[in-house]
């Protein structure tokens, strides 16, 4: 087949690259973010230029120009690998065979940008990915293939994304791409009346609340573990919060919210019925560092207080 390519970041280079090597089908056309000035370019433009593959680089794919440009490319299927821009319908249906494109949730099930980080600060034990038909919806096409995956008690999203969501979303694309060559894709309409949708996860999404139970601060420290990071406050100031653990330490005594222990490698805050330990911290316009020498850089002592 021929196929276009609407995609970026390392995974769509990563699905660029496994279509590349099976050597069924002609890539026609990628279709990326444009590189801003003094950036390096994204890892799917530097594989288009390696590999010599036409690569278009339109700051917004409604514009009329992008489309005329891929619909002259006269792809018979589309792949849409990790898109954030919005795909006009005209490029969607220009295709003879349709298009596909990749969603990290069991759709109908988080639709919404941000469909890793709500899973896990919501304390679900499973999700997964969906190869879905879009339409004019966000995120309600039919259903080609989905694979489950569970969620490990200390899982961030970034362990979940890269460990679990990734490699088995490069396999999931190509093998639905076969599906659409031998003309076997099916085409599953979703239970819209189980859907469940979600916005972008936000930095003011993921404040930890001091007085919530210790599983409800985990969950959300390790669902914004990297992006965009739960956080608090010391003397006023944003800090976010990283390498999160359970703690043994109680909360007999604790106000929720007090350092109860700082180590050389970590710092242990009290939530209203336990603890939690943090490994790395980032303070506003800093970078990570370790917890414990952040602490010392700030002189905490035991009993100091978070979310001040």
């Amino acid at each position: 087949m021929k196929i276009a390519l609407i995609g970026q970041s390392a995974f769509g280079k990563s699905v660029l690259e496994a279509l590349i090597e099976q050597d069924h089908d002609e890539i026609v056309g990628i279709f990326a973010p444009p590189t801003k000035e003094g950036r390096s370019p994204d890892p799917i433009s530097g594989a288009a230029n390696e590999l010599k593959i036409a690569l278009f680089e339109f700051k917004r794919l409604r514009d009329q120009e992008a489309i005329d440009k891929f619909a002259s490319l006269e792809p018979e299927l589309c792949v849409m690998a990790f898109v954030t821009d919005i795909v006009p319908m005209d490029m969607i249906n220009s295709p003879a065979k349709g298009t596909i494109q990749y969603h990290p949730s069991l759709l109908p099930l988080h639709r919404g940008p941000s469909s890793i980080n709500w899973p896990i600060i919501n304390g679900e034990t499973k999700t997964g990915l969906t190869i879905f038909w879009p339409d004019e919806g966000l995120d309600t096409g039919p259903v080609l293939m989905q694979k489950h995956v569970s969620i490990a008690p200390e899982a961030t999203l970034g362990s979940l994304y890269f460990n679990k969501l990734y490699p088995l979303g490069v396999k999931a694309m190509i093998e639905s791409v076969n599906l659409v060559r031998s003309g076997n894709a099916p085409k599953i309409e979703q239970d819209h009346s189980m859907a469940t949708y979600e916005s972008w996860c936000k930095s003011s999404d993921v404040t930890v609340d001091w007085t919530d139970n210790t599983s409800t601060v985990f969950n959300m420290i390790r669902g914004g573990d990297p992006q965009p990071g739960a956080n608090t406050t010391f003397n006023r100031t944003k800090l976010s919060l990283y390498d999160a653990e359970l703690s043994s330490y109680g909360s007999e005594g604790q106000e929720p919210g007090s350092a109860v222990e700082i180590g050389t490698n970590k710092l242990i805050i009290s939530t209203s019925d336990g603890s939690v330990a943090i490994g790395r911290v980032r303070a506003a316009g800093g970078k990570k560092i370790g917890a414990g020498a952040w602490a010392e850089s700030v002189g905490l002592a035991v009993g100091d207080e978070f979310g001040t």
